[in-house]
């Protein structure tokens, strides 16, 4: 696991709190910034993933 998996569902979590908060607010703009952290955050979850792969791939070709 990397630092980007960590970051990731920091991202995420802060996401639905802002989407949620936003909507009972009826925010439109936070709640859109809380998609957009979702969205931050599986991208940064989706580099962890591809960081995991390559060192496995190193490790195995060592």
């Amino acid at each position: 696991m990397t630092d980007q998996h960590a970051k990731g569902a920091v991202s995420k979590t802060k996401g639905k709190i802002n989407e949620g908060v936003g909507k009972l607010t009826g925010n439109k703009e936070q709640e859109l910034k809380g998609r957009t952290q979702q969205i931050q955050g599986r991208a940064q979850e989706g580099l962890g993933n591809v960081q995991d792969s390559v060192g496995k791939a190193r490790g195995n070709r060592g």
